[in-house]
């Protein structure tokens, strides 16, 4: 029997993706499910859905840790090199410090918001969280940019076809897409400039081309393929810590993450890390 809460893969689907059921639908017999490390919501029937065994969700579990964790541990060694260049040549080299771009996240998952801002410390980045559904992004975007006045901004959450929609063309065939591009248009209304304010939007298989016209300077998915949940955060990442008079390649921002070019795609873009002088004796 499957309840909410559980861990199931789909049969049909060759149990390729692990899901934790949400919720229940007992006069359809369909489930309700969340991708555990990809940013999607799909429904399937229940005679569809399998518990994996234990051993199976660990070595799943397992496998996207690692995948993160690789990520983590190139990123760490580019900036030593990056940094040790931008302070070659300086006789005072120890009396520089450095401010990267400030994030504000706005997430319609609570669970893959917060394990999003637990990276982002991790990473060194300032950056700041809101759980807000994806049909109210769109009303309450302008409202948050303005209060928290970031350098960068996501707008994330879940999305995915709609189950017998294959016209990849159409927003209305898509679970959320239509309130991402809705939110990035509100936005730019306010701050036009993609250099001023950064942003990234869109979940897995979300309509990639439209979010890119509305004014998003990266976004998912150009392939309509699943993006990992922390894939925003190295996008984001390697914005922040690229000089604010540097342009970031395109390629060096998908080649971050962990699903790559057919899930991730953008535009040249400035970064935001700034240098500053001396370095303050109290830190």
């Amino acid at each position: 029997m499957v309840r909410v809460g559980d861990v199931v893969a789909r049969i049909s689907y060759g149990k390729d993706v692990f899901f934790k059921v949400i919720e229940i639908r007992e006069e359809k017999k369909i489930a309700v499910l969340k991708g555990i490390n990809v940013r999607i919501i799909a429904d399937a029937p229940l005679d569809d859905l399998v518990h994996p065994s234990p051993a199976e969700v660990r070595e799943y579990r397992k496998d996207y840790i690692k995948k993160a964790n690789e990520c983590m541990e190139r990123i760490f060694y580019r900036r030593e090199l990056e940094i040790s260049r931008l302070k070659r040549g300086n006789s005072e080299e120890n009396d520089f410090f450095y401010i990267p771009g400030r994030v504000l996240h706005v997430d319609g998952d609570q669970d893959y918001l917060e394990f999003c801002l637990s990276t982002y410390k991790q990473l060194e980045i300032e950056a700041y969280g809101v759980n807000l559904a994806e049909k109210d992004q769109p009303k309450k975007i302008k409202e948050l940019v303005m209060e928290y006045n970031p350098d960068i901004l996501v707008i994330t959450g879940h999305d995915g076809l709609l189950k017998n929609r294959s016209d990849f063309k159409n927003v209305d065939a898509y679970r959320n897409s239509k309130y991402f591009i809705e939110a990035v248009r509100e936005v730019r209304k306010y701050q036009p400039s993609l250099d001023d304010l950064v942003i990234f939007a869109g979940a897995c298989q979300s309509h990639y081309e439209e979010l890119i016209k509305a004014g998003a300077n990266f976004a998912s998915s150009p392939h309509r393929v699943f993006i990992h949940a922390l894939d925003p955060v190295f996008v984001i990442e390697k914005i922040a810590y690229t000089p604010f008079d540097q342009v970031v390649s395109v390629q060096d921002v998908i080649d971050a993450t962990i699903t790559g070019i057919k899930g991730i795609g953008g535009v040249k873009t400035r970064g935001k890390l700034r240098q500053g002088l001396p370095r303050s004796p109290y830190e």
